[in-house]
């Protein structure tokens, strides 16, 4: 029997929400979008992000199970797209460790102003990894220190930026100036026409948007989650939409949007404003220096705070047969450890493997960014698997209100199918530019790699499927065999 756990009260709830969200490492990435991105942060916060916290709020407390995801989708639409669901949600999650152990090093190269070698690249990578296994085996109520400090340090790291931007903005201006309205509207490219190009990084906005369902997981660690989920939602769901806006901005501020970095935009930034604001250079790398390492933290907080609720969602679906029967075993606190082993080695692998490719293959472009490789995969792994939740949602709608305590979205039959078809449209758009960002040949044949590797894991996937729906199969005969 599982040990008595220990519970987390409202406070912890928020901040927990807010770091699983809350990736300072997704901030630079959207800043390339340009002055149009806050265009698109309005229309995503409109059709993805207040529907979906909505609709999670709902389905976890109405369902509560720390299945999350895959006991909603497994109760309205069936095992076979549950487990769909719960593989997609699964592998982007080695896929997402092995990018930020890449991060990581580039952190601490800029840190401390050294260039790594190959083993000691290997080194921190696999010294990352080793260390978000270990809080793996942790239950959220028993590492919410993690979380709590993650949230509390991205809050520094991004209100930080924000606020020196903006000082930096009315005092200097700015690295992209506005030229005119049209700067601010989506789509429309320099002189007219259609800019396709800018719809490709949406998928980013809706990735820093993820992570709500999470929260739903938590219902064992809570005092009373039928009301501290949707608080936490609510609460946390503000703070993320300013702290992500806000460091946005500073970055835009600071440097031209062709010229900003995906893995290091955040610190290049800092060094920047802080450059234009008259701080000597000693100053400027102190700063720098600690924010990176306040920056590498986050990372290790972001796994932290999402491994419990991917691990469960993971475990029930070992349950069914879609992964190996092994990850159903958890330890004294009721975690799935096997998950986590097996998670880390599956990331440390990815990890080694594109630090030595890079290292062999210098010449090779793509292979030279592997932050970026393994987070596009992850991306697409991620936005595929939420698809059927909100299908899920308007299924299970219909049944009514199960917990009389529980978060209910009122309307009618028009606002619910409003609200679960309209994420559903903006993951499908934002999937097909990630793949494809233009209309173009050329740009078609640079992503070949992601485009590729997306249709290996969707295969790979349906044969699990497949798999699983052939042993049940198995099994009923068995058991129909034994009746007669």
């Amino acid at each position: 029997m599982p040990a008595k756990k220990p519970k987390f009260r409202l406070f912890s709830a928020v901040l927990a929400t807010v770091c699983i969200i809350l990736v300072a490492d997704a901030v630079a990435p959207t800043a390339a979008i340009g002055n149009s991105q806050y265009a698109w942060w309005i229309i995503m916060i409109l059709g993805f992000f207040i529907p979906y916290a909505l609709i999670s709020a709902e389905l976890g407390t109405q369902y509560p199970s720390e299945g999350g995801m895959y006991t909603w989708v497994k109760k309205a639409l069936g095992k076979k797209w549950a487990g769909r669901v719960a593989w997609f949600y699964w592998v982007n999650f080695p896929l997402w460790i092995a990018s930020l152990a890449d991060l990581a090093t580039t952190l601490i190269m800029t840190a401390f102003g050294i260039e790594v070698t190959l083993v000691t690249a290997l080194l921190i990578q696999v010294g990352y990894i080793v260390l978000v296994t270990f809080l793996g085996s942790l239950r959220i109520s028993q590492s919410a220190w993690v979380a709590n400090l993650g949230a509390i340090v991205k809050f520094l790291i991004l209100a930080g930026i924000g606020v020196v931007g903006i000082y930096v903005f009315i005092k200097h201006g700015t690295a992209n100036p506005i030229e005119s309205w049209h700067d601010f509207v989506p789509l429309l490219a320099e002189g007219g026409g259609i800019d396709w190009t800018g719809i490709s990084f949406v998928s980013l906005i809706i990735f820093n948007m993820l992570g709500f369902e999470v929260v739903g997981t938590f219902v064992d660690d809570m005092d009373n989650p039928k009301k501290q989920i949707p608080q936490a939602i609510i609460l946390g769901g503000v703070l993320i939409a300013l702290f992500y806006i806000l460091p946005s901005f500073g970055i835009g501020v600071a440097v031209p949007v062709e010229e900003i970095a995906t893995n290091s935009g955040l610190l290049d930034s800092y060094q920047i404003l802080l450059e234009t604001v008259g701080l000597s250079a000693e100053v400027i790398s102190a700063i720098v220096t600690v924010v990176a390492c306040l920056f590498l933290y986050t990372l290790i907080a972001n796994i932290s705070s999402w491994q419990f609720g991917v691990y469960s969602v993971t475990a029930y679906a070992a349950k069914d047969g879609i992964f190996p029967k092994s990850w159903t075993k958890t330890n004294k606190d009721g975690v799935p450890y096997m998950v986590s082993i097996w998670t880390s080695v599956v990331a440390g692998i990815l990890a080694v493997a594109g630090i030595i490719l890079a290292y062999c293959f210098p010449e090779a472009e793509e292979l030279t960014n592997m932050f970026w490789a393994f987070f596009d995969l992850s991306l697409f792994c991620l936005l595929i698997g939420y698809i059927p939740m909100f299908f899920a949602f308007m299924k299970l709608h219909k049944k009514g209100i199960q917990e009389k305590k529980g978060y209910w979205i009122k309307g009618g039959a028009g606002k619910i199918a409003l609200m679960g078809i309209i994420p559903v449209i903006m993951l499908v758009i934002s999937l097909f530019f990630t793949l494809i960002p233009e209309f173009d040949m050329e740009a078609i044949l640079d992503n070949k790699i992601l485009i590729i590797s997306s249709l290996v894991c969707v295969i790979l996937g349906e044969v699990l499927v497949f798999r699983a729906g052939k042993k049940e199969e198995a099994r009923k005969a068995v058991r129909r065999a034994h009746h007669r």
